[in-house]
C-alpha cells in the first residue's frame, strides 16, 4: 500500500489517496462520489453535485467495482419505478474507512504541518 498525501497549507486542505500496487483504490474523488450516491440514489444527480459528466461517474463507479472484492454501487435502470444507484453495505464500509483514514491523516497533518512550514522560506509559501 502506497498512501499519497497533498495537502496546500493556504487552505489547509489535505487529499488523502490510498493507492494498492499501481491502481488507485480509493482516493478523495471515489470517494466524493460514493457519498453523493449515497445521498442521491443517482448517478446523474452524482454527476451535477460534482461537476461530473454522467459517463464520468460511471466509470469511476465501473474501476471501483472492479477494484473490491464486492461491488460498491448497484445500478437500476429505468423503467416505471425509474432507475437509480445505491451503495451495497460493502460500499457503505468502504466509504467510511476511507473517511476514517482522510480524518486521522488530517489529525496528523495538522500536528506536523505548522513545524514543517517554518522551515519553508517564506516567499515559497505562497506560490
Amino acid at each position: 500500500m502506497k498512501p499519497t498525501l497533498s495537502t496546500s497549507p493556504l487552505d489547509e486542505k489535505t487529499r488523502f489517496r490510498v493507492q494498492i500496487k499501481h491502481a488507485v483504490a480509493i482516493g478523495p474523488g471515489k470517494a466524493d462520489v460514493l457519498e453523493a450516491i449515497g445521498e442521491t440514489g443517482s448517478l446523474a444527480e452524482t454527476g451535477r453535485r460534482l461537476g461530473m459528466s454522467y459517463q464520468r461517474v460511471w466509470s469511476l463507479v465501473a474501476a471501483m467495482n472492479g477494484d473490491f472484492v464486492e461491488p460498491l454501487v448497484i445500478k437500476q435502470r429505468g423503467g416505471v419505478a425509474g432507475g437509480g444507484a445505491k451503495l451495497t453495505p460493502t460500499g457503505e464500509q468502504v466509504l467510511a474507512i476511507y473517511r476514517a483514514i482522510e480524518r486521522d491523516a488530517q489529525l496528523a497533518v495538522a500536528r506536523r504541518l505548522p513545524q514543517l512550514l517554518r522551515l519553508i522560506r517564506p516567499e515559497r509559501q505562497s506560490s
